[in-house]
């Protein structure tokens, strides 16, 4: 681009960024100037000490930079400006932004303000560093760049995006590195400039920043506010900050540092509540939502900092509300019903406390607690009302009261279970866990012993996952489930897709098997949805649900929001309505409770009530509650399911429950069905020796039959079995088999046939089944011990010896045999010798004009032998062949054809 301009042929372009630069801003100065390589480049402010020394030891030859007091303002045609759009952080080249006649351009990555410049021309991405954009224009315009140049372009790449690794970094970030490594780039340097060695000035700076940290209740937000002074300058203080974070685990963090004359502020935000960038644009500052930074003249440090808790008042958005804090929809009982049905509640929905409502609009009387239930129960008053009991002084807060008013009320009045009320309306209820909960987690203190997650409803943790689900999700797939948000809202209903599809997408593993959970009637939605997307539905009005079959075959299960409690152990549950939280609390593990919403406005905010996401992080197993092994004890073998499929460990206390679940055997009074269901799961996973031998640890292989042992040998036959599945796998025949039976077989491999019977009555298999494990299996292993004896042998007698068996017995005798000149037998037979089969059949013979009769079996078994053994390929050699079968079948029957007296 030349420098002439329409208006000022002979114009000066000067090229620009923001005060207090960082390696991003330097290196779009670097290559904005590539792009306009006859123009000026003017720092307008410091920069930290490390950018100073780096650029005046090594590569400021790179730079055509001018100073500031050189330049005649009205001689600048065209200012372009990198890595910024805010007018008060171009220090005084502002004043050439209102002038006629001046072109601005500017190139930018952080997130657009009211407050931007808007310029001629401009070019803005959310990327993770501005030098990704120019990089890619410089690309564009195939633009030479040398290995000094690429290596000061890659540095902004590195810093900007934390060496990859910030939530902002793009895919288009990776691209411009490689390409800038593909030009040179010395990654060498790269990493002696990124890492910094704190000096002891810089070290007693941190520990006055952490001795003057207070932490601050922002609209139920906490937020740290940290003000120190020095009278020289200390560089590296964002870098400090940044280290200050790490260091206390802070989810937003505020510092402010006097030093010398100047006021300078950096901010730091984990959370979606406190968005730095924009909080720090009055200041004069400015970034992204999650850093930023602001120098401030002229002012001292308690007016900085009280101008700054001012807009922190008026900026972050409240989290803690009693309508996003409450346990909905509330639980109560009319006030005639005795106590102990009351109990009954109390246990079924494990809750401490139940409101109390009159018949008719069920106007709130009161409330009743778990310890007056019991009290009256010992003294033999279950038959006594709820309302004889109750406790009728009680607070309420509306769907607005903040977390210090129900922490008021709650503690104040010693009330264990707050309502939340609109107008005469009972909304939900704020329970004195909920408030414990919150207060224990705002101390952020790490425990490292597990936890019960059910100890009480968790208030949730939330956060933004949209770029994420952008980035994992194809753009078909994230499409629909917007629309389905969509279709959500119309019928005044709130979706959620939860269970594994979120968890897969965390663990990054791919999964389309998609569970909706509508809070509200699913079946309705489900009806509504499938209208609008030319599907079709199947209902289940017993439980609530339904599935979404789309014309490509895709389909989506839809839940409505539903809790289930059991009658006694093992039963199959009972179904009741219920909200997300209690849906998602009725689920077997903490890694299973992760919701994303889908309804426009909240699309894409991730929900985790059970501290899910960090036992995803710990790779970590861990059911809910105390009880969850005697409620459904098929919950034990889908935790060793998952822990191997995941890598990830039981949690010790997991892994008690289910020693217990043993010991008091609750295996007995599940259906073999159910237990055959698990079993068969744990078998079509890649690897399901790890599985078993998890089981046979626990002690439950004696569930499928008191014989079953792991040990070596069986160990190995499942680790065989493993290969030649895999080497089948990689045939890719279009042929499906069973891979859960070929290693049934090998578990029960060692049982008799009628042990093996037995085993399948108890599971109920189908009579399908049951040939295949039992009869099947049986002609199989003698079929093997034949095949042992007498191989090798000529390709024929293999095929008519395999041809009976189904897919899963052959595998099954490729993995038992010890033989590798069996194995390979059996493994030309399906590469070879399976699909082989003579082109002609007894209509074709009889086109030939070949006589009907027995013969034409003949012939047809005499071509398949000759093309198993390679003698025939083509239609035309087989066509040959059988009329040569023929004539010679003719020529040997009239040969033997007996003499009739008289023909003489």
């Amino acid at each position: 681009m030349k420098n002439q301009t329409p208006d000022m042929p002979d114009a000066l372009t000067v090229i620009t960024t923001h005060v207090n630069a960082d390696f991003d801003a330097i290196a779009s100065l670097l290559a904005a100037q590539k792009l306009y390589p006859e123009a000026k480049v003017i720092f307008p402010g410091s920069q930290e000490k490390n950018l100073r020394n780096f650029f005046i030891n090594s590569m400021a030859y790179l730079f055509n930079m001018i100073e500031l007091k050189d330049v005649d303002l009205d001689n600048i045609g065209r200012l372009v400006i990198v890595d910024t759009r805010q007018a008060q952080r171009i220090g005084p080249l502002a004043e050439v932004l209102n002038r006629p006649g001046v072109e601005i351009h500017a190139y930018d990555h952080h997130p657009p303000t009211d407050t931007d410049i808007v310029p001629h021309f401009g070019i803005h991405r959310r990327t993770g560093a501005t030098v990704t954009i120019l990089t890619k224009e410089l690309r564009k315009r195939q633009i030479a760049i040398s290995s000094d140049e690429a290596t000061i372009m890659c540095l902004g790449i590195y810093e900007d995006t934390g060496s990859f690794t910030f939530s902002s970094t793009t895919e288009e970030d990776f691209l411009a590195a490689a390409f800038l490594l593909s030009c040179g780039a010395n990654l060498n340097d790269v990493a002696n400039l990124i890492s910094r060695e704190v000096n002891p000035e810089q070290i007693a700076l941190l520990n006055d920043m952490i001795q003057a940290a207070t932490r601050c209740s922002v609209n139920g937000v906490e937020v740290v506010v940290t003000s120190v002074s020095t009278e020289g300058y200390v560089p590296d203080f964002a870098f400090l900050v940044h280290q200050l974070v790490k260091m206390e685990n802070l989810d937003a963090i505020f510092a402010l540092a006097r030093m010398g004359n100047k006021i300078y502020v950096v901010a730091r935000s984990r959370i979606p509540e406190v968005d730095v960038g924009s909080i720090l644009t009055p200041l004069g500052g400015g970034g992204h939502s999650y850093a930023a930074s602001a120098t401030v003249r002229e002012q001292t440090l308690v007016q900085t900092e009280h101008r700054l808790i001012d807009i922190l008042h008026r900026s972050i958005r409240p989290r803690r509300r009693a309508q996003d804090l409450m346990s909905t929809p509330p639980i109560a009982v009319e006030d005639h019903v005795t106590c102990t049905a009351a109990a009954e509640l109390l246990t079924r929905y494990n809750i401490n406390a139940l409101l109390v409502v009159g018949a008719g609009d069920r106007p709130l009387k009161g409330y009743i607690t778990r310890q007056v239930i019991e009290k009256a129960m010992y003294h033999k008053l279950g038959h006594a009302a709820v309302a004889e009991y109750m406790n009728t002084e009680f607070a309420v807060v509306g769907l607005e009261a903040g977390l210090e008013e129900i922490q008021e009320k709650i503690i104040g009045n010693k009330q264990r279970i707050l309502p939340v009320m609109d107008d005469d309306r009972i909304c939900g209820v704020v329970t004195r866990t909920d408030l414990l909960n919150i207060l224990v987690r705002q101390n952020r203190n790490s425990r490292d012993q597990e936890n019960d997650p059910a100890d009480g409803i968790f208030q949730a943790r939330t956060r933004n996952v949209l770029k994420f689900m952008e980035e994992r999700i194809s753009a078909e797939l994230l499409a629909r489930l917007r629309s389905i948000g969509e279709a959500a809202k119309e019928i005044g209903c709130s979706a959620y897709v939860v269970g594994g599809f979120v968890r897969d997408l965390f663990l990054y593993r791919p999964n389309e098997d998609m569970d909706i959970v509508i809070e509200g009637d699913g079946i309705a939605f489900a009806r509504k949805y499938a209208k609008m997307s030319g599907a079709r539905i199947h209902t289940h009005e017993k439980f609530g649900t339904a599935v979404i079959i789309f014309p490509d075959g895709f389909k989506i299960d839809v839940a409505s929001a539903r809790m289930e409690y059991y009658r006694f152990p093992a039963a199959l549950p009972i179904v009741e309505m219920s909200s997300i939280k209690l849906d998602l609390s009725r689920r077997d593990f903490t890694i299973n409770t992760l919701a994303i919403q889908l309804n426009p406005g909240r699309f894409g905010t991730l929900i985790d009530f059970f501290a899910a996401h960090k036992d995803l992080k710990a790779k970590a197993l861990r059911v809910l509650h105390n009880l969850s092994f005697v409620e459904d004890p098929t919950r034990v073998f889908r935790a060793i399911r998952f822990e191997q499929r995941f890598d990830f460990t039981i949690g010790k206390l997991t892994s008690g429950l289910i020693e217990n679940a043993v010991r008091m055997d609750f295996f007995k009074q599940l259906s073999g069905r159910r237990v055959f269901t698990e079993i068969r799961l744990i078998l079509e996973e890649d690897n399901p020796s790890r599985s078993i031998i998890r089981l046979n640890d626990y002690h439950l292989l004696g569930v499928i039959h008191p014989g079953i042992e792991m040990n070596k040998d069986l160990e190995a036959l499942f680790n065989a079995t493993k290969k030649v599945l895999s080497w089948y796998d990689l045939l890719f025949l279009e042929e499906s088999y069973l891979r859960w039976a070929v290693y049934f077989m090998i578990l029960i491999r060692h049982c008799n046939r009628k042990t093996s019977q037995a085993i399948c009555e108890r599971f109920e298999l189908a009579p399908r089944y049951r040939r295949l494990i039992c009869d099947m299996r049986f002609d199989a292993d003698r079929c093997l011990y034949w095949l042992e004896r007498h191989t090798p042998m000529d390709r024929g007698q293999m095929y008519r010896q395999l041809a009976e068996f189904k897919t899963e017995p052959i595998l099954y005798m490729m993995a038992v045999t010890r033989k590798k000149r069996v194995k390979q037998a059996i493994s030309r037979y399906f590469t070879q010798l399976r699909f082989v089969r003579p082109q002609l059949d007894g209509k074709a013979l009889l086109d030939m004009g070949l006589a009907p009769g027995p013969v034409f079996r003949k012939i047809l078994d005499a071509i398949l032998d000759a093309k198993l053994n390679g003698s025939l390929e083509t239609l035309a050699e087989e066509m040959e062949f059988a009329r040569s079968f023929a004539a010679e079948a003719a020529k040997a029957g009239a040969s033997q054809k007996p003499e009739i007296p008289g023909d003489d």
